[in-house]
């Protein structure tokens, strides 16, 4: 059983900067890959980036190339997500998943554990 725990959520103004953190624990959770995703109401979950196993290979989207960044750190068993330039059209609930393999897309499908999710708000 994995235990998925998001934080580092809140609110923050239009061009400004948060960083989320996925705190991951129980077995083989450093041999999946991770991912956020985010729900906006009245929305689909939507992926936002993914990260393999080892970290070396990443996949965000469109959405959110070039400002977002994806990142993990196995020996503290912590995936973050470092956001930048944050638009209104960023606020979601904000949630991270754990794959069933090393290295998994941004379809939410491909996840077999999710964290309850921290709320993200960009707003003037």
């Amino acid at each position: 059983q994995l235990q998925l725990v998001e934080s580092g959520g809140g609110l923050v103004h239009p061009g400004g900067s948060l960083r989320l953190s996925c705190a991951a624990s129980g077995f083989g959770v450093n041999y999946r890959a991770i991912g956020w995703f985010r729900q906006a109401p009245w929305k689909e979950r939507e992926g936002v980036s993914c990260i393999s196993s080892s970290g070396g290979s990443t996949n965000y989207a469109d959405s959110v190339k070039g400002r977002f960044t994806i990142s993990r750190d196995n020996a503290k068993g912590t995936v973050y997500l470092q956001m930048n330039s944050l638009k209104p059209e960023d606020t979601a609930v904000y949630y991270c998943a754990a794959a069933g393999r090393y290295f998994a897309g941004l379809g939410p499908e491909g996840y077999d554990y999710w964290g309850q999710g921290t709320q993200v708000t960009v707003s003037s």
